[in-house]
């Protein structure tokens, strides 16, 4: 079984790195999920630093961060921003689970395409993904990221 990565195509990826996506909006795409998150910048560098799920506390401080991030991306007319800090509370949803779900957060064996057993992961990191999924559930469904959002397809997609 090949992993979805292993013949990966980088001139056909929507997100470069090399791109001011504050400057430039209309180069941004929204995707599937987290796609991107770790590449937009300025926003990437603006966010990572807030993304923390160690413990349920360091979660909730970090959800709490990002949310507010993204209230001020929202109050600032700012879909991108505001789409990757949804992204990043996402990301600390599925992150969290992973690492609850799986010891150490991986799925496989190292080299190998065997998956390793589910259920050997650190049960705290299950009280930090449910933190975070409350933030990106909140991010998600706010009425005026979701009309920013509608604006910014209409303008650009």
């Amino acid at each position: 079984m090949s992993k979805p990565y292993e013949n990966f195509d980088k001139s056909h990826y929507h997100w470069r790195s090399d791109i001011n996506y504050r400057e430039h909006p209309e180069l941004y795409k929204i995707g599937k999920g987290e796609q991107g998150v770790l590449i937009c910048e300025p926003y990437k560098a603006e966010i990572l630093p807030l993304w923390r799920f160690k413990t349920p506390d360091i979660a909730k401080e970090s959800a709490e961060a990002i949310y507010q991030k993204f209230l001020d991306y929202l109050s600032q007319n700012d879909f991108v921003g505001a789409d990757m800090a949804r992204k990043f509370l996402q990301m600390g949803f599925t992150r969290s689970r992973r690492y609850a779900n799986y010891k150490g957060g991986r799925k496989y064996q190292k080299n190998s395409d065997l998956q390793l057993t589910k259920g050997t992961g650190d049960p705290q990191k299950s009280i930090s993904a449910s933190i975070f999924y409350e933030y990106w559930q909140l991010a998600k469904s706010h009425v005026d990221y979701q009309k920013l959002k509608q604006e910014w397809i209409e303008k650009y997609q």
